[in-house]
Parts: structure tokens; sequence; C-alpha cells
């Protein structure tokens, strides 16, 4: 296989990378060229993403590659779901785009489903109802009257934004649109009775929706000429980065589930075929878009958030480092509290340990006090959420599942990782860490026609990057610990 490169655009909800994969003799090698901060930034009440700094650092990013002497095949870009950018009719952004934590409290949802039954918009979307998700996003917009939306010629969902500044095409991808709650999963379009209730027209949204592996256009003439690049293409990659992560899954065959690590954590299935019936419902899992006509049939788990908003109070006072973290969390008591990590109050609250405190006490287990018990029990709680859903989704699965593949920045968590197979009872296999940005280099080599299929990728992955695995251990202990978890969690 000839040599051949691609820069991969990863855009995460607190960091994003410029990186550079090359395939060389067989195997891949990866080079960051650029990585920078990310953040919401709150301005009047309101969250929004910086757009125009993230677009500064990724032309940073690409000029790197150039003066490194790099000549990739194309460039390819991901970021986070559900979060839109409009623009006017002249083309230009109309203010930064909103943050999906803008959105985290149930009143706006629960009148938006007061007039559009959640039976019907599950069933006509098969996504899971998330209060952030860009169909109440847009509702909630309708509600303030906003000026944005009224004048907007196009929305764009995150990913498609970058692809645009980068070379000034329009397109609607099909995986991050399927995360609106707009897209239906059998026709891959918006669902027209749910825009006429939104009153946003189906124009705003760019052309027809487009699959992973379609060539975008290429970087503009000044944006060619500044970075010294030259006009390289941009491909459709699956834009939401979840999408892409699945396809690096280093599975054998396609018994698995796969648990993406990060902020958030997504557990899911890649199924041939979308599940829209009232037990998915009720359960509140989701079928989004997947690469080659899959579909990811997956659940949202809050992730490292709580951990890492925490740890932000701490570091006030002593900047521990996560290794740290993990020493104190292994000399506390396991299981001494235990909470759902999805429960609202962690949605963005003004401290995090202070919303731990309340829930724990509020279940009638006391609170930690000490930072290693805090860290234990967010790390206990996490894992057995993660069973939690993985009983769930097993109960779907039209196979055994042999192994969870944890992909992700939290595959490096090895501490975490063996709390997931204890809880799970399955063998957890972890790794690649940097799953998001290689299944974003593979599916812009699968354009190019280096792969003939995901399976093909996903051999070569598996030959390219350092596994580790995770045997269950202490079985018994484990499912009593999720008896006394399921007491202080309610539902899925």
């Amino acid at each position: 296989m000839e040599n051949k490169s691609f820069l991969a655009v990863d855009l995460g909800a607190t960091s994003g990378r410029v990186i550079c994969g090359t395939i060389e003799n067989g195997k891949l090698t990866m080079d960051d060229l650029h990585k920078f901060p990310n953040g919401i930034i709150s301005i009047h009440g309101n969250y929004h993403w910086n757009l125009f700094e993230l677009y500064s650092h990724i032309k940073e990013g690409l000029t790197v590659a150039a003066r490194k002497g790099i000549k990739p095949v194309s460039i390819g870009v991901d970021t986070w779901g559900v979060d839109i950018a409009f623009l006017g009719e002249d083309g230009s952004f109309m203010g930064m785009p909103y943050a999906y934590r803008n959105y985290t409290t149930k009143e706006n949802t629960e009148q938006f489903l007061s007039e559009f039954p959640l039976e019907e918009l599950y069933g006509k979307t098969g996504i899971q109802t998330l209060d952030f998700n860009t169909v109440f996003q847009l509702y909630a917009l309708k509600k303030r009257n906003s000026s944005q939306l009224k004048a907007a010629k196009d929305i764009l969902f995150m990913p498609d934004a970058i692809s645009y500044l980068l070379t000034g095409k329009k397109v609607t991808e099909y995986t991050i649109a399927s995360t609106s709650e707009m897209l239906d999963p059998n026709t891959k379009e918006f669902d027209p009775k749910i825009l006429e209730f939104l009153g946003v027209e189906r124009e705003k949204f760019p052309g027809k929706v487009i699959m992973p592996g379609q060539i975008i256009g290429t970087l503009t003439k000044e944006l060619a000429q500044e970075t010294g690049l030259g006009e390289i293409p941009v491909v459709a990659v699956a834009g939401h980065d979840t999408g892409s992560a699945v396809v690096a899954v280093p599975a054998s065959n396609k018994h698995f589930a796969y648990l993406s690590s990060g902020t958030w954590s997504l557990m899911g299935l890649e199924l041939p075929e979308p599940v829209i019936n009232e037990t998915s419902r009720i359960a509140n899992i989701t079928n989004e878009g997947g690469v080659d006509g899959t579909i990811r049939f997956l659940k949202n788990i809050t992730g490292m958030w709580i951990l890492e908003q925490c740890k932000k109070e701490w570091d006030i006072e002593k900047a521990y480092s996560y290794e740290e973290l993990i020493a104190m969390a292994l000399e506390a008591k396991p299981f001494a509290f235990l909470f759902n990590p999805d429960n609202e109050a962690f949605g963005n609250p003004a401290s995090m340990t202070k919303a731990i405190v309340e829930v724990c006490k509020a279940s009638g287990q006391g609170a930690p006090e000490t930072v290693g018990q805090f860290v234990r029990a967010i790390f206990d709680s996490l894992a057995l959420r993660y069973k939690q859903v993985f009983e769930a989704l097993k109960s779907f699965a039209p196979y055994d599942i042999a192994t969870l593949h944890v992909i992700g920045g939290g595959s490096r968590n090895s501490f975490l990782n063996q709390l997931t197979a204890n809880a799970t009872g399955v063998t957890v296999v972890a790794g690649p860490a940097e799953a998001t940005a290689i299944g974003n280099m593979m599916l812009q080599a699968k354009a190019a026609g280096l792969f003939a299929d995901i399976q093909q990728i996903r051999d070569f992955v598996c030959d390219s990057v350092d596994l580790k695995s995770f045997t269950p251990q202490d079985g018994e202990v484990w499912n009593a610990a999720y008896v006394k978890f399921l007491t202080y969690s309610k539902g899925l």
C-alpha cells in the first residue's frame, strides 16, 4: 500500500486537534500537529462556542502541516453533535453558535412535548430525548422570537460549519444531522412534519443530506495560500465524532458493543437497521446514523464531565493529576456513595461537588467529603451506570455480545476499564484512545480507495494500535453493588 497522509480536524467539547495520519508499510502512524483548548463562553447568561477562535487554531494546524512538508490526500472534520450555526443571506455567520449546555432544563422540552407527543417524535426519528437536542434548541429559539432563526438563510451543523469555513461550500452531512432528532432514519431526510411544527423551512439545511465519503470541496484559494497547503480536498467524514470513532472499533466481527469514553460516554451497538418501538422508546435509546448504511443504536451517558468539573474546583487549591486522583480513589471505600451520573443535577451546575453532595444526601446516603471519596463515587457510579445501559442493549442485540470495546480518551483509564469489566461481566478491550481521529482518517482513506469496507478498516486498526484487555472480577460483589445502585437510579 502506497504511503498516504490524511489530516483530521477533531473537535471535542473541551479541546481540539489537527492531527496527521500516515499509512506507511501497512501501519498507521500519527502526528499531533496542533492541540488547542475549546470551551463554552458565557455571555449575558447564554453559552456559546467561539467558532472563529476554533477556525484560527485549525488554520494554525494546517500551516504546521505545510511547514513539515506534509502533502495530505485530504482533510476531514468531526465535532460533537446537535449544535448549529446560522448563516445570513450574504453567507456570513450570524454570531457565535449557542452551546448545547445552554439547554439543560426540562421546561423547554416538556412544553415542546405537550404540543408534539413524544411517542410521535420518537416514532419519526428513533432518537433519544435529550433536552439539548437540536429540535429542542430550535423550539427554544422559536419561542424567544430569535432574530437569528428568522433571518438565517442557512443552518449548518458544527462540522459542516467548519467545512464551510475551509471550503466555502455548504453541506448537510448524514451522521451529524441524525443527532438533531429531526431526521427520519429510514429515508435519511428531515421529517417534514417536525420542520413544519418548528416553522423551519427544509431549504435552510443546505442541499440533499450527504453520506460520509463525499468530497465537499477544496480549501479556498485564500486559505490554500495562507496555510501553504494548496487546494486540498475536504472530505465529509462521519461528522459526528462518535460516528467516526465507531469506525475505528478494532473488532474482528460484528458481535460487539462499544463504549466511546470521554467527556460524554456513548455505549451502543452497530446495527443494519433502526430499532424503533415502544420498548426502545421507553429505554430512551437512540438510532443515530452510521457509515455504510449502519445505525448507531446507542445511549448517551454523562461521562468524565462530572470528574472534569470537580477537578476544576479542586485545582483552585491544588492541581491534582489524574494519576493522583485515581490513587486517592483506590484508597477510598468502594460503593460508599452511588448516584446516577445522568441525574439532571449534573447538567451544568455552578458547583459539581455541591451537586454530588446534594444528590447523595437526598437519597439518604450521606455524602463524600474527601477528594478520594468523590472520585471513587464517580467511578463506581459510572461503571454501574454502564452495566445498567449494557443490560438494556443486550436485550435488543440480535447476537450475543462477546466483547465491550472501550475507545476514546477514557480507554487510557485502566482503573475505570477494570471497574467496567467487573460491572458488566464481559471482557473489556481498551483502545484506540485516538479512535475519533483514526476513524476520521480511515474514512478519508476509504474515499481515496485504500479500503474496500469497514471490516477491512477495523482489521487494519487492530494491527496498527496497542490494545489492552480487562477480565471481569468479583462478580458477586458487583452484582450486590448494582442492586444498591438501582435504588438510587431512576430508570434509563
